[in-house]
C-alpha cells in the first residue's frame, strides 16, 4: 500500500516542500531514497524502536521510503514523525479518517515515542501556508514559532501517539496565535554615557539612516559602552522585519524553546577569533553566520584590527549588497545580510596616538600599520569615521543626566518615518494590481538606498554639489565615498525635517570622515 506524507526541507532561509512517499509490498528489505543525509538514514532503527514501543509492528516485507523531490538533500532528524506515520499506515495497522496529505508533519522522535524540537519551523510554516495546506503538525515546543503565521492551523503535539489519534479523527486545538508587540532593550540607556555630545549626534545619524559607523579612541573612553546602546536607539521592528529576523534565527537554531517571534533588534558581538564561516556562514549544510543573524539589527566589532584580515574581508560584499552567497560543489544558498556596522578599534597598538595627556609609545611607523590592518575597500564601506575622545573628570562627576534613549529614539523614528514615506510612492515605484502604492521591498532606511534611488532622491544643489567635489579632492576620497557622503547627508536633513539637502548637510556629513584625513598616522 502507498502513502503520501508531506514534510519541509530547509535551502537558506527558504522551506521546500518534502513528499515522503511510503510503500509496503513484497520481499524483505527497508529501502530510504531521496538523497538522505546520514541522520536521516538512522532513522531506520529509532522508527523501528518507537513503532515497536507504542505497540505497533515494523513491517517485514519490503518497505521503500522515497523522499521527493530526489535531487534535493534531506538532512537532520525531523523526517523521523512523517516516515513513523507513512509506515504505520502503508502496513495498514491504522486507518487515518483525516487526510495527512493536507497538513505538513515534521518532527524528530524519541525511543519512547516523545516528540523533540526541530530547527527552522518559521520558514516550513509559511511555505505551508503559501502553498495552501491546511495546517501543521509539530512538536509542542515549536508551536509558538509556527502560530506566528496567520491563516495556517497550528497542531502541536507531545507524543506520536497524539498524531496517530489526531489522524484518526480525534480532535485537538489549535495554537493560538498572539498579536505581535515590538520591544526595545531597556536594562542600558544613553543617559548613562557622560559627555561624548558629538559621538551621541553621530550615532544618532547612524540609526536614523541604518549607517555603517566605525569608533576610533584610546582605551576607557567609551567607544563599547556606547555602542552596546546602539538598539535602544533603533526603531522598534515592523512585523516584517520581525519575520525576516525570526525565520533566520529559527534556521540557525538559536530560537529558545517555546520561542515566539523575535520582537527586538539583534546585537551580535562575536569575539575577534572568530572564522571566516562562522562570520559569513557555510558548514557541509550551509547556515547562516553572524552576518545574517544581525538582519535588520546591529553587528559590533569591538577591537576591530584584531580580526582576521580574511574575516574582515568577508565582509566587503555583503555590506554592499545586503545579502551573501554560500556556494557549495552541488547547491548554493543565499542568505540575507542587512545589518548595520558598529565597529570600535584603538588609534594605535599602545592606545593613545592623538591622545590628549598620555604620550603615543608606539615606535614610527606603527600607527600607519595598524592601521592599514584594516583595509582601504572595508572602511570606504563605513559611513561614519568618528575620533572618541577621552571623557574629563568633569563630566564624568556631573550630576546633570543626558539625553535619554527614548527622546533620541523619537527623533530617530521621526527621520525613518520620512524615509519610508519617500520610498513608498513615486512614479518610478512598482505599484499592485489594483493600483495601489506599495513599498519597495526590503528598503526600510537611506542607508539601503541602491545608486538609482540615490539619484532620484538626492539631488544636491550646485553650492552643496560644489562643497562635495572640493571635499573629494582634498581627502581623496572614492567614488562610493562621494555616495556615503550623500546618503548621510540626505539623513540629516531627514533628522532636521528638511526637504532638500543643503551645504551644511553636505558639511555635517563630510566632518564624519576621520580615517581620509592626513592626521591619522599618515606621516607618523
Amino acid at each position: 500500500m502507498l502513502v503520501k506524507i508531506f514534510g519541509s526541507a530547509i535551502h537558506g532561509v527558504e522551506a521546500i516542500t518534502i513528499t515522503i512517499e511510503v510503500n509496503v509490498g513484497q520481499g524483505t528489505r527497508f529501502c530510504l531514497v531521496g538523497l538522505p543525509d546520514n541522520a536521516v538514514k538512522e532513522s531506520e532503527f529509532r522508527i523501528e524502536t518507537v513503532i515497536k514501543n507504542i505497540g505497533y509492528k515494523m513491517p517485514r516485507l519490503r518497505t521503500v521510503v522515497n523522499m521527493a523531490p530526489a535531487g534535493i538533500r534531506k538532512a537532520g532528524s525531523a523526517y523521523d514523525l512523517p516516515i513513523a506515520l507513512g509506515i504505520v499506515a502503508a502496513s495498514k495497522q491504522v486507518i487515518f479518517t483525516r487526510n495527512p496529505e493536507h497538513y505538513v508533519i515534521m518532527g524528530e522522535l524519541s525511543l519512547d515515542g516523545a516528540l523533540r524540537p526541530i530547527r527552522g519551523i518559521l520558514p516550513m510554516a509559511m511555505q505551508a501556508k503559501k502553498e495552501g495546506y491546511r495546517g501543521i503538525i509539530l512538536p509542542a515546543q515549536n508551536a509558538r514559532e509556527a502560530a506566528i503565521v496567520e491563516g495556517l492551523e497550528v497542531f502541536s503535539m507531545q507524543h506520536i501517539n497524539e498524531v496517530l489519534a489526531f489522524l484518526k479523527g480525534e480532535e485537538k486545538e489549535c495554537e493560538a496565535a498572539k498579536p505581535y508587540a515590538a520591544s526595545v532593550s531597556a536594562e542600558v540607556d544613553f543617559s548613562e554615557i557622560s559627555g561624548q555630545g558629538t559621538v551621541k549626534r553621530a550615532m544618532e545619524i547612524a540609526a536614523a539612516g541604518g549607517h555603517n559607523i566605525i569608533l576610533i579612541g584610546p582605551p576607557g573612553s567609551g567607544k563599547t559602552m556606547i555602542a552596546q546602546r546602539v538598539p535602544t536607539i533603533l526603531p522598534p521592528l515592523s512585523l516584517q522585519e520581525a519575520l525576516e529576523t525570526t525565520r533566520i534565527h529559527s534556521v540557525a537554531g538559536k530560537l529558545a524553546e517555546d520561542a515566539g517571534i523575535i520582537s527586538a533588534r539583534p546585537f551580535r558581538s562575536p569575539h575577534h577569533t572568530i572564522s571566516d564561516v562562522a562570520m559569513a556562514g557555510g558548514g557541509p549544510v550551509p547556515q547562516p553566520g553572524e552576518i545574517s543573524l544581525a538582519q535588520n539589527g546591529v553587528l559590533f566589532l569591538d577591537e576591530l584590527p584584531e580580526y582576521k584580515r580574511s574575516v574582515l574581508e568577508v565582509l566587503r560584499q555583503p555590506m554592499e549588497e545586503r545579502k551573501i552567497t554560500i556556494s557549495r560543489t552541488r547547491s548554493s544558498a543565499e542568505f540575507p545580510a542587512s545589518f548595520m556596522l558598529v565597529a570600535a578599534m584603538n588609534p594605535c597598538p599602545c592606545g593613545y596616538f592623538n591622545h590628549p595627556d598620555k604620550p603615543c609609545s608606539c615606535p614610527p611607523g606603527m600607527v600607519q600599520k595598524y592601521l592599514n590592518r584594516v583595509s582601504g575597500p572595508l572602511l570606504d564601506r563605513i559611513d561614519l569615521h568618528i575620533e572618541v575622545t577621552p571623557v574629563s573628570p568633569a563630566s564624568l562627576a556631573s550630576t546633570v543626566r543626558s539625553e535619554t534613549s527614548d527622546n533620541i529614539r523619537e527623533r530617530v523614528m521621526l527621520a525613518r518615518g520620512r524615509q519610508l514615506a519617500r520610498f513608498f510612492d513615486t512614479d518610478n515605484q512598482p505599484r499592485s494590481p489594483d493600483g495601489k502604492a506599495r513599498p519597495t521591498a526590503h528598503i526600510y532606511c537611506n542607508a539601503q538606498m541602491t545608486a538609482k534611488q540615490l539619484h532620484h532622491y538626492c539631488r544636491l544643489p550646485p553650492n552643496a554639489r560644489e562643497l562635495l567635489s572640493q571635499a573629494m579632492k582634498k581627502l581623496q576620497l572614492s567614488a562610493r565615498a562621494y555616495e556615503r557622503i550623500i546618503k548621510v547627508s540626505r539623513t540629516i536633513a531627514d533628522l532636521e525635517g528638511s526637504e532638500h539637502i543643503t551645504p551644511h548637510h553636505i558639511a555635517e556629513a563630510i566632518q564624519y570622515r576621520t580615517l581620509d584625513r592626513d592626521s591619522w598616522g599618515r606621516h607618523y
